[in-house]
């Protein structure tokens, strides 16, 4: 009779960082609920962690019974002992990546540091197209022809770590910023939970500037939505 050597192996855990809605924590959710992701890649999401007591995603979290912590920036007196008390909450679940699913608070660097290779981050442009906010808005008025959505891994400088994966929208000429944002929305969803599972199983992994891929297409790296 042949055994699964890893029927006994714990799942490696993913903490993800919230501040919104959630949505792209659903997406994850909802990737982490099929089989394949126990069985190809051995993780599982342990921990959500909101900076927001609001937030809708701690919702979404407790709706499919994954921990919930709330780190409210706001308690603390400096951006220091709140990365303090954030990280404390973090190492709790030793997790192998920490994913901001729509954390809207930039980190510092030393925080950064900790977490180097393991810490990613979904951003709304293409970047290194539009880093920092109200990034549709910014492309319409720019007048590009697409626009997308990049995953990508957290470095020091705002939004402009190592590139994994992208997701590329047409810009309709009618499109307003609602109309942009709900398409990237949708391509979100497809991108990050692709993302994740190809940094988990070590395709793609962090080198300084830039991300190197190990028996990937870079074709699996981006996708493209008319």
């Amino acid at each position: 009779m042949k055994t699964d050597p890893t029927a006994d192996v714990p799942p490696r855990p993913i903490v993800v960082l919230v501040s919104g809605r959630g949505s792209n924590l659903q997406a994850l959710l909802t990737a982490a609920s099929d089989e394949h992701w126990d069985r190809d890649l051995q993780a599982c999401i342990a921990a959500v962690i909101s900076n927001q007591p609001r937030a809708g995603a701690i919702d979404v979290a407790q709706k499919h019974g994954v921990a919930v912590h709330v780190v409210d920036h706001r308690a603390f007196s400096s951006r220091n002992e709140f990365e303090q008390q954030l990280a404390v909450t973090i190492d709790l679940h030793q997790p192998v990546l920490i994913v901001l699913a729509g954390f809207m608070r930039v980190l510092s660097a030393e925080f950064v540091h900790h977490y180097a290779g393991r810490l990613i981050n979904i951003h709304p442009s293409l970047l290194p197209s539009f880093p920092g906010l109200n990034t549709h808005r910014r492309a319409l008025e720019a007048g590009v022809r697409v626009h997308g959505a990049t995953v990508h891994f957290v470095s020091k400088e705002v939004d402009s770590g190592a590139i994994i994966a992208q997701a590329v929208v047409a810009v309709d000429p009618d499109d307003t910023e609602a109309t942009l944002a709900a398409r990237v929305l949708q391509q979100e969803h497809r991108l990050l939970p692709r993302a994740v599972r190809h940094v988990l199983t070590g395709r793609v992994q962090c080198a300084g500037t830039r991300a190197v891929l190990r028996d990937i297409a870079p074709g699996e790296l981006s996708l493209l939505s008319v």
